[in-house]
């Protein structure tokens, strides 16, 4: 009987130990949540306008135009926060990055033309075996020109020679002999039009050769350089 009353005197002590320890951690709880959550809050930090050096536990407004930086508890960069701009001032920037981004791709498309050109040029004697190819070119096409004029002003004569019966009287010049004539000027016209096109051309082809002559001696020299 005796060691029955202790057997439960034990338990009861036992549960109301359980109690007290439930109370406790009940109690605590909500002060270790506390202090959690005060240690992931940052600090945050920046210089004003004013040069001043400007602490605060939450964004600071001073500084709502320039970079903060949010430290840890242990005084690590945490993040860096970036400035807030109106409207106009993030137009402003978004335009000033969209003009580097084209001038760097403006950089790249120069090199990547660059290469081309070296590969397709390792020295002189091929640049001007091309110049002169393209040069042939617009040769061929004045010849064929100069040969056609020939061929009109042959029939120019004849015309000339048929129009010799009608001296005496103009208004006699059948229709087809006049409509003979007026081609004839046209298509002359015309071949003195392409003489003067490809005689531009040949300009236009020794000014780009000119032009990529120029550069292409400052890449070899620059090769030249880097290989000794």
């Amino acid at each position: 009987m005796i060691h029955l009353l202790s057997r439960t005197s034990f338990c009861r002590r036992q549960v109301a130990l359980t109690l007290v320890l439930s109370g406790l951690v009940a109690v605590a709880m909500p002060a270790l949540a506390q202090s959690a959550g005060q240690n992931r809050s940052g600090i945050y930090t920046c210089i004003d306008a004013k040069g001043r050096r400007i602490t605060a536990d939450r964004p600071i407004p001073e500084c709502i135009d320039r970079e903060q930086r949010e430290l840890g508890s242990s005084g690590t960069v945490r993040r860096v926060v970036p400035p807030s701009y109106t409207a106009e001032e993030r137009a402003r920037i978004a335009a000033q990055r969209r003009a580097e981004d084209e001038a760097r791709a403006r950089v790249n498309e120069e090199r990547r033309r660059e290469r081309a050109l070296l590969i397709r040029y390792p020295n002189q004697e091929a640049h001007d075996k091309d110049r002169a190819l393209a040069l042939g070119q617009v040769d061929e096409v004045v010849d064929a020109v100069k040969k056609r004029e020939l061929e009109l002003a042959a029939q120019r004569k004849e015309i000339d020679q048929e129009l010799e019966f009608y001296q005496s009287d103009p208004t006699r010049i059948p229709a087809w002999l006049k409509r003979k004539l007026e081609d004839n000027e046209q298509q002359v016209l015309v071949q003195k039009r392409f003489l003067v096109e490809q005689d531009q051309e040949k300009r236009r082809i020794n000014e780009r050769f000119d032009e990529e002559l120029a550069k292409l001696r400052q890449l070899w020299s620059q090769m030249a350089g880097s290989s000794r």
